[in-house]
């Protein structure tokens, strides 16, 4: 196969040095077009469960291209692996878990301010879709990636418990918790956790 010479934007540890300067490597064709295939194949998937785990458009795309630029420095090995859409989800979540952390306090305070202009706005579809990212933001992560999973990908319980390394039953708990608060969240009166559909 030919070397095409490409560079590999982002946070530099392709080289193994902490630069913020594009890093220079060698990529075969062959290499580059199976990450196109790749891309292409799953893009759409991995924006749609980002924006399930953080609710903002902007953000999952940016979680997004962050994976995709760390699943590029590391084609070589991630190609070969079973699963490497499976590997991009994690990378998300972890992303979106650092985010989460570092914004904590912004993001409580726009969604509180989000909520106030929506309502203002007299908007019911606008104030719909806030109030249910608000409530989706306030659940746990695993509850969250769950649903996201379960709901915007169409992932069977079993699929989401390989993937998260857990037994059905947790996936089952997560998604009967997740769909609970969601309830409380969005009615504003605690629910029973009676009915199970799961």
């Amino acid at each position: 196969a030919t070397s095409t010479f490409k560079i590999a934007q982002g946070s530099g540890d392709c080289c193994n040095l902490c630069r913020p300067e594009p890093c220079l490597s060698y990529v075969s064709d062959s290499a580059a077009s199976t990450f196109d295939e790749f891309y292409r194949g799953t893009s759409r998937r991995l924006v749609r469960y980002a924006f399930g785990l953080t609710g903002d458009l902007r953000d999952a795309q940016d979680l997004a291209q962050e994976a995709y630029v760390r699943a590029w420095q590391r084609w070589s090995k991630l190609a070969s692996y079973g699963n490497a859409e499976a590997w991009l989800r994690l990378v998300v979540t972890r992303l979106a878990t650092d985010r989460w952390r570092a914004k904590a306090f912004r993001v409580r305070r726009a969604a509180a301010l989000t909520v106030e202009a929506a309502k203002a706005a007299d908007d019911g579809a606008v104030l719909d879709v806030v109030v249910l990212v608000s409530a989706m933001r306030r659940l746990p992560v695993d509850q969250r990636r769950a649903l996201a999973m379960h709901y915007l990908l169409d992932m069977p319980i079993g699929d989401i418990a390989v993937e998260t390394g857990v037994a059905v039953g947790t996936v089952k708990s997560w998604l009967s918790r997740g769909r609970t608060a969601l309830a409380e969240a969005l009615s504003g009166e605690p629910t029973t956790a009676g009915g199970r559909d799961v």
